[in-house]
C-alpha cells in the first residue's frame, strides 16, 4: 500500500506537467499588429492579389501549426512536455495582422473611390 501512494504522489506531477510547453492551437493565434500605411499607394486590385497570396500563407501555416500540436501531443505523452510554439506561431499571428490591415486598405479605398 505504501509503496501505491509514493507511485501516486510521484505521477502527479508528471500528469500535470504533461502540458507544460505545448504548442499553441492555429486557431486561437490573433494576428499581431500591422500598420496600414505601407497599403496606401495600392491599388484595390494589387490589394486583392495581396489579400489572396496572404490567405495561401495563411492556409499554408495554419496546416503546419496544426501539425506541430499533433507531434506535440505525442511527444508530451511519453517525455511530459510538448515543443512549445515555433516560427509557424510567430508568422501565422504577422500573416494574418497583414490580413487585417489590406482588408481595411480595401475598405478605405472602396470608401474613397464611391
Amino acid at each position: 500500500m505504501k509503496y501505491i501512494q509514493s507511485l501516486i504522489v510521484l505521477l502527479i506531477p508528471v500528469i500535470f506537467n504533461s502540458c507544460a510547453n505545448m504548442p499553441t492551437r492555429s486557431n486561437q493565434i490573433t494576428g499581431s499588429y500591422t500598420s496600414g500605411i505601407k497599403y496606401e499607394d495600392y491599388t484595390i486590385s494589387r490589394l486583392e492579389v495581396e489579400l489572396e497570396a496572404l490567405n495561401k500563407r495563411e492556409s499554408d501555416l495554419v496546416l503546419a501549426q496544426d501539425q506541430r500540436v499533433k507531434s506535440s501531443q505525442v511527444q508530451a505523452f511519453w517525455w511530459g512536455f510538448g515543443n512549445g510554439d515555433g516560427i509557424e506561431a510567430a508568422e501565422l499571428a504577422r500573416v494574418r495582422g497583414e490580413k487585417q490591415a489590406v482588408i481595411k486598405a480595401i475598405e478605405i479605398k472602396r470608401q474613397q473611390s464611391k
